[in-house]
């Protein structure tokens, strides 16, 4: 009997590697992050219930700039451990609603993680979803990963039913594995390989 083939690793792309801009989808585009984004992105920032259950803040006025300033240079990856922080622009409007997190963890055995910060202002409409897919799409089809996961607090229950709309999976839990805001709190893992995501989008329906 023949074994099922296995489909060919696609090569890696040479470093450093830079995005063509604007990642484009029907409604957004994400863009690299630019000095003059701070007000926009302050106000969520300095949100309580924005950081409630995310690894900083709320920021200070200074804290926002420190961090703008940072995400303005995450442009481009040069090696493993690079990152790419992207403003998510609505087309229509020329809203920025969120930004988003491509972290690339590891060249040689093909691993990133996504991570998206939104303004509560603009939830209900699918926007941290349709950013969220393009960094999978990136991951996968232009960098050539094997799988992608992202972290979140255990509590934070809508962060975890975005992942599982975007296909991911459940693939661990650790228990109060971190000290938050002067409490312990859990840790959960969801991740999607390349082969998933790929008969997932054989699923989707041609438009």
């Amino acid at each position: 009997m023949l074994r099922p083939s296995t489909p060919p690793i696609p090569p890696l792309p040479p470093l450093p590697f830079t995005p063509d801009y604007p990642l484009r989808t029907e409604r957004l585009d994400l863009r690299p992050v630019r000095h003059d984004d701070f007000d926009a992105i302050y106000a969520y920032q300095r949100l309580p219930e924005v950081c409630r259950y995310l690894y900083w803040g709320p920021h200070d006025e200074a804290g926002s700039r420190a961090s703008v300033a940072d995400k303005v240079t995450r442009t481009a990856l040069r090696e493993s451990g690079d990152f790419l922080q992207l403003a998510v622009v609505v087309h229509e409007t020329g809203t920025l609603v969120g930004d988003v997190t491509f972290v690339y963890t590891h060249r040689e055995h093909r691993q990133g993680g996504i991570g998206y910060v939104f303004h509560p202002d603009h939830a209900g409409h699918g926007y941290a979803t349709e950013a969220s897919r393009v960094l999978l799409k990136l991951g996968f089809e232009e960098l050539g990963l094997h799988r992608i996961q992202a972290e979140l607090d255990g509590r934070n229950t809508a962060s975890a039913k975005l992942l599982e709309r975007l296909g991911m999976r459940r693939e661990g839990h650790l228990r109060e594995n971190e000290f938050l805001d002067g409490e312990w709190s859990d840790e959960v893992i969801y991740a999607i390989l390349a082969r998933e995501w790929r008969a997932q989008q054989e699923r989707q329906p041609e438009s």
